[in-house]
């Protein structure tokens, strides 16, 4: 397999693109742990996925039809789906059942880790040194955060069954990540970002209602409706799913994994921005610090070997 030759350099503008999933990403975490006594954690990844096919549906319902090339190629948007639709998020909510809000980000911040082994193992990618420097000190900006500046608090993380989950998942997006990059989609879905999603969007729910459909066999799930749960498959549908999919799935073709990689510890520091704000704290000096390493580290992989 081989990897497109179109990526480009890390403009502001690709910058951007892979900012907002992190952004998103970070809401995604707080909703989910603010509902997670509502909801079961499959189910609501097949509620998350089942209201953004519904939204996207209008935009892309061509890609349903028999003629579509979705069926053609239904293997491949299979396996893609698989990763990024079904594992990644149903690991992630998982987790935010049965592990703590630090576990989770800390063991998300090897993320950059596992982009590049993947790419190393799997995809005939070359790791630099410059890379491997990046990813040290993007997850030191993500220790450094939730440390809140103050190493001997990692001391009090205690590690449970869903910091196995997170792996589980990071992994899982690495290689979907690395997926995206592979130009082999037919013109008609790659072309038009409403169709793309909605083909992984399709086989996804395929994946994810046989999952839910084992939730609630194997356990005593069990959703309590209301508007709170309204409003988060609203939020969880339009902005970390459809919004942060399309940017993310461009901001991978543009600049390849193992740069947009580094921009996913950018999460774990948003959400203690965000948890700080919830509670009526302002931003520290840490929270600037480990904005910086973390900054840092997307410097510095991404610098071309002759800067």
């Amino acid at each position: 397999m081989t990897t497109s030759s179109t990526t480009s350099a890390l403009t502001p503008f690709n910058a951007f693109l892979l900012v907002i999933p992190a952004l998103l990403w970070a809401g995604n975490a707080v909703v989910g742990r603010l509902i997670y006594e509502l909801v079961p954690p499959v189910t609501l990844n097949f509620l998350r996925w089942a209201t953004a096919f519904v939204f996207l549906l209008p935009l892309a319902y061509p890609v349903l039809r028999l003629s579509s090339p979705l069926w053609p190629n239904w293997r491949r948007y299979a396996v893609l789906s698989l990763l990024g639709v079904g594992c990644y998020n149903t690991f992630q909510y998982m987790a935010l059942h049965t592990s703590s809000p630090i576990n989770v980000t800390l063991v998300a911040s090897s993320s950059p880790v596992f982009m590049l082994a993947v790419g190393a193992l799997f995809f005939k990618q070359t790791i630099q040194m410059r890379q491997i420097a990046g990813a040290c000190l993007s997850i030191m900006g993500v220790i450094w955060v939730l440390s809140r500046g103050d190493w001997h608090n990692l001391l009090q993380v205690k590690w449970v069954i869903g910091d196995l989950y997170v792996i589980l998942a990071t992994i899982a997006w690495a290689v979907y990540s690395w997926m995206l990059s592979i130009n082999k989609d037919p013109a008609e879905l790659r072309s038009n970002w409403a169709y793309f999603l909605m083909a992984q969007v399709t086989m996804g729910l395929v994946w994810t209602s046989a999952l839910t459909t084992a939730e609630w066999t194997l356990t005593d799930a069990h959703i309590v409706w209301g508007w709170p749960v309204a409003l988060a498959l609203i939020y969880v549908a339009l902005g970390p799913a459809i919004l942060a999919y399309r940017c993310w799935g461009l901001g991978v073709q543009r600049v390849g994994p193992n740069i947009a990689g580094f921009f996913s510890n950018l999460t774990p520091l948003f959400a203690a921005i965000f948890s700080s704000l919830a509670l009526g704290d302002t931003p520290k000096i840490y929270h600037a610090i480990a904005f910086l390493l973390i900054v840092g580290g997307i410097y510095v992989s991404s610098r071309k070997p002759n800067q």
